[in-house]
């Protein structure tokens, strides 16, 4: 078999990797505010940029009124397990998991927090478990978009509005491009290097007036780390909500974060950014579906994710599918046109590209013949 013959045009950003992701459109370091570095994070400068940036996600996200905003440690994994420390315990659980990221959170439930009544609620890579199991008496822990298997819920509707229980839901690849439905969550966690290409560390907490009752009537059995207390007495904490945070930020962070946030604001806020991440997820849809040697991870066309679009190969040529993998993002990094777009290291070998947001449709078009390319080449070889 001929090799085939190499695409003439190259992505101008091969950058399609699923956290940290590619930057807005028109990045560049000198568009940061830098007044701020070298200052203290308490200083009156330091505060009002950490306020900014909550003020800014309230107006981008859509952000209910009376749900409270904080930046805390330790990027989503963080803000997930503060909010599990801090709520979990005066009633049963459940945790839904359909993929590496939150099956940690099982592995916290199960296995670090001493919960007595737990229910897990666990699928395979490439589909939901029955969600509808949930009735809401009970608390509930999960995804809205799974990262690692690019499966999505493809609506709340399992999660009553009447419920007793509290849910909270870690939603770092979802948030910002897919439509959260704030009546069903009352924990909201995500990360500014997803769908905003921000830098890592830091993490978005958000919580609903119920999460703040529960907060304050409950005082949980186990030791909590100093970075997870969200209380002074038996009140909340006020001032993490208003940008003075548990331990000392990057401040370069802070503001990259704020360039993210005032460009998705200039281009239309949430809706506008919703709408690209579907219009590029939508290159990728109908590449797969046309295309028969691969297919989307995800087997319910209802659940296909519009950030991380996880694919896998299905060609009976292919002999061992981990080295043809490895050897197909190999190829195309060598080639400097896709970058950091592999499965993720739990998932089934295969592919997994970036889509959101701040990608720009224009890459992903150019990209697709240099897939098409790399697989002729490999087969070719084998």
């Amino acid at each position: 078999m001929a090799i085939a013959t190499k695409p003439a045009l190259r992505p101008a950003n091969p950058r399609f990797s699923s956290g940290p992701t590619a930057k807005r459109p028109g990045w560049k370091i000198e568009n940061l505010n830098l007044d701020v570095l070298g200052r203290s994070h308490r200083s009156s400068l330091g505060k009002e940029r950490l306020k900014y940036a909550i003020e800014l996600t309230r107006v981008v996200l859509g952000v209910p009124d009376d749900y409270r905003i904080g930046i805390v440690p330790a990027s989503d994994t963080g803000a997930v397990e503060m909010a599990m420390w801090s709520l979990l315990g005066p009633r049963g659980v459940d945790v839904a998991a359909w993929e590496s990221f939150g099956s940690g959170w099982i592995t916290d439930a199960q296995k670090q927090l001493p919960l007595d009544d737990l229910r897990i609620l666990k699928g395979d890579y490439g589909v939901l478990p029955d969600l509808n199991q949930y009735t809401g008496d009970r608390d509930l822990v999960f995804t809205w978009n799974g990262t690692t298997s690019g499966v999505r819920i493809p609506n709340a509707d399992f999660i009553p509005d009447d419920r007793d229980g509290i849910t909270i839901c870690d939603a770092t690849s979802a948030a910002f491009a897919q439509e959260i439905i704030w009546s069903k969550v009352d924990v909201l966690t995500f990360s500014w290097q997803k769908v905003m290409g921000g830098e890592a560390a830091h993490g978005m907490l958000i919580l609903s007036p119920r999460a703040v009752e529960r907060l304050e009537s409950y005082n949980p059995p186990w030791p909590l780390p100093k970075i997870f207390r969200l209380k002074k007495g038996d009140k909340i904490n006020e001032g993490i909500f208003k940008g003075a945070t548990i331990n000392t930020p990057s401040m370069l962070a802070v503001e990259d974060y704020i360039d993210a946030l005032e460009w998705a604001k200039s281009i239309g806020g949430k809706d506008a950014l919703l709408k690209r991440a579907d219009d590029n997820a939508q290159v990728l849809f109908d590449w797969i579906e046309r295309t028969p040697w691969i297919e989307n991870l995800a087997k319910d066309r209802a659940t296909w994710s519009n950030t991380g679009v996880c694919m896998v190969f299905n060609d009976t040529r292919i002999g061992d599918v981990d080295k043809f993998a490895k050897d197909f993002v190999a190829l195309l990094g060598e080639e400097g046109v896709a970058l950091d777009f592999g499965a993720y290291r739990d998932a089934p070998a295969g592919l997994r590209i970036w889509a959101a947001s701040a990608i720009e449709k224009s890459n992903l078009e150019a990209l697709l013949p240099w897939l098409d390319w790399a697989f002729e080449t490999l087969i070719a070889r084998s």
